[in-house]
């Protein structure tokens, strides 16, 4: 399907967990159940590439967090995406500093399989993005350019959310993901097909700042 229909895939995505989120916030439990199933599997696989085998209990923290500040978000279901990721990242590098560790990309693949549908169309560019092959690719990433990767397909956020999670500037995060996206389809595309990839996720990026 074309850049549109994935868009409108998309838009009805966020529809949809955006007002779970406006329910959730006025107390209706099930709501917030729904905004949970739509948002853990990028978030956990996100959390995964982070700090690995450590992901289901900094998630558990975060979603602590997530739940107990959820009056004061606000926004709509991409922002809710972008802010849940924020709160993750945070409880993954205090996890990290604790250990004294460096964060790592070691997704695990079901993490990825069970994202739900709706993500941007840089996703939709290498729909290959679910297998061992394209994973073990993104683990041998330079960090900043797994961590853009990670935030633009796993979780799901554009360019402009993935530099407030990073605390970077736009275009420096585009420039990662860009790279970072391109690696992946010379690697997993042969020949011109990668090109023809490249230049699907240059435009992708490139208009939807």
């Amino acid at each position: 399907m074309g850049t549109g229909g994935e868009q409108r895939r998309g838009e009805a995505y966020d529809a949809e967990l955006d007002d779970a989120v406006v329910r959730a916030q006025k107390g209706d439990e099930e709501a917030f159940a729904v905004a949970y199933r739509m948002v853990q599997p990028g978030l956990l696989g996100y959390v995964r590439g982070l700090v690995g085998d450590d992901a289901e209990d900094v998630a558990s923290d975060a979603w602590l967090e997530i739940a107990r500040d959820l009056g004061r978000f606000r926004g709509d279901g991409a922002g809710f995406r972008g802010w849940t990721a924020v709160i993750a990242r945070h409880r993954a590098l205090d996890h990290l500093r604790k250990l004294k560790r460096r964060p790592t990309v070691t997704l695990i693949e079901q993490d990825v399989l069970q994202l739900p549908g709706g993500h941007d169309t840089a996703a939709a560019a290498l729909e290959s993005l679910s297998t061992r092959a394209a994973l073990e690719i993104i683990g041998r990433l330079p960090r900043e350019q797994a961590e853009a990767v990670l935030l633009r397909v796993v979780v799901g956020l554009d360019g402009a959310a993935t530099a407030r999670v990073l605390g970077k500037r736009a275009g420096a995060v585009r420039t990662s993901a860009y790279r970072g996206l391109k690696r992946l389809a010379e690697q997993l595309y042969p020949g011109s097909a990668a090109g023809a990839v490249t230049n699907r996720v240059s435009r992708t990026l490139g208009h939807e700042e």
